[in-house]
């Protein structure tokens, strides 16, 4: 095991959201950029809202859930790209419905295939994951995964190859058919992280998680998994990464295990490989903006090659942590304005400089 604190070698910023009538949220933080943080409910009511992310004010509430062709029948994901003022909303349904800043519908991709893992790449581009035969596990694989998707209409512009020929995905079933079968959510499986100007991929039926430089267009071998994925009997445990820094490798093991009397299963648990030392642990990572141990999670959803990850600290338990007197720093200013009614305050974890 190895505890660290965070600020020794992240940055962390906060951004307290501005309460209103209209801005009541509970602060799932879905993407951010230098301007706009947005951010929705968990209860996926289709409330997307827009707060700035230097001040916290709320400056736009958009909610365009239905049934209609410019509507969004749930969130799944959503991508924030400011260099052309859009926000792209993942939907059931194969497509992605893209709205302006004000929540004005601009146009549909109807993709014809499920991806997932979808970051903004370029100007013209996202990057994504086709999620088509993740669930046809023990079989040949027939396509490339990783995949760059044009911005305007959707088709792929690039496919990235990572070799294997059978795939492994973490889908358990119950018995020997397939009728009743489970998988975790895609959101909780990384097969793209941000890592500064490159990027982590990893595939599940694959030993090797690799780095892709996106202007050599090339694939690097960087870390290798053993035992092979391929001879592990059933459950089998998956290796995911979740954060990457000039140190240190944050993992997760995912465990294809599920039990269908109880719908509970997947255990997951953390693990960190540091490169300067070249061991693995078992991290315990704690926010030095408390007196006492607050630990932090390191393998919530990235953002983005500079902003790794976004939480939500909820504003009653900021409050009680004010009156108990174990909080520091601009966190500390922060909570004495909060009562217990507040939005929460979103920390931004980013990479250092």
């Amino acid at each position: 095991k190895k505890e660290l604190i965070l600020q020794d070698f992240m940055n962390v910023e906060y951004v307290a959201l501005e309460t209103t009538d209209e801005f009541l949220t509970q602060g799932l933080v879905q993407d951010v950029g230098k301007e706009y943080l947005l951010v929705t409910n968990r209860n996926n009511d289709g409330d997307i809202f827009i707060f700035d992310r230097q001040t916290g004010k709320g400056l736009k509430k958009i909610n365009r859930r239905g049934q209609g062709a410019e509507e969004y029948a749930r969130i799944n994901e959503i991508i924030l790209d400011e260099n052309n003022d859009e926000i792209f909303v993942k939907s059931p349904g194969n497509k992605i419905l893209v709205y302006d800043l004000n929540g004005e519908f601009k146009r549909c991709l109807n993709l014809g295939r499920d991806i997932s893992s979808i970051f903004d790449y370029d100007k013209h581009n996202l990057i994504c994951y086709d999620m088509s035969d993740y669930h046809n596990k023990g079989k040949d694989r027939n396509k490339s995964y990783h995949i760059l998707i044009s911005k305007q209409d959707g088709s792929i512009t690039r496919k990235i190859s990572i070799p294997f020929d059978e795939v492994k995905s973490p889908v358990a079933r119950d018995g020997e058919n397939w009728e009743n079968w489970a998988a975790p959510v895609p959101t909780a499986m990384y097969q793209i992280v941000p890592d500064h100007t490159n990027w982590v991929l990893m595939e599940t039926s694959s030993d090797t998680i690799y780095h892709y430089l996106p202007d050599a267009n090339t694939t690097i071998p960087l870390i290798v998994r053993t035992p092979s994925i391929h001879s592990m009997d059933p459950p089998e445990v998956f290796l995911i990464p979740t954060v990457f820094t000039d140190r240190y490798y944050f993992m997760s093991l995912l465990k294809a295990e599920f039990n269908f009397e109880t719908g509970r299963g997947f255990p997951t648990s953390g693990l960190m490989y540091d490169r300067l030392e070249s061991s693995l642990f078992i991290p315990k990572i704690y926010n030095g903006d408390y007196t006492s141990k607050r630990e932090v999670d390191m393998t919530s959803r990235p953002l983005d090659p500079e902003f790794v990850i976004g939480q939500s600290l909820q504003a009653h338990e900021l409050a009680e942590a004010y009156g108990k007197g174990v909080l520091k720093g601009k966190l500390k200013e922060i909570a004495a304005k909060l009562d217990e009614e507040s939005n929460p305050v979103i920390m931004l974890i980013k990479h250092k400089k």
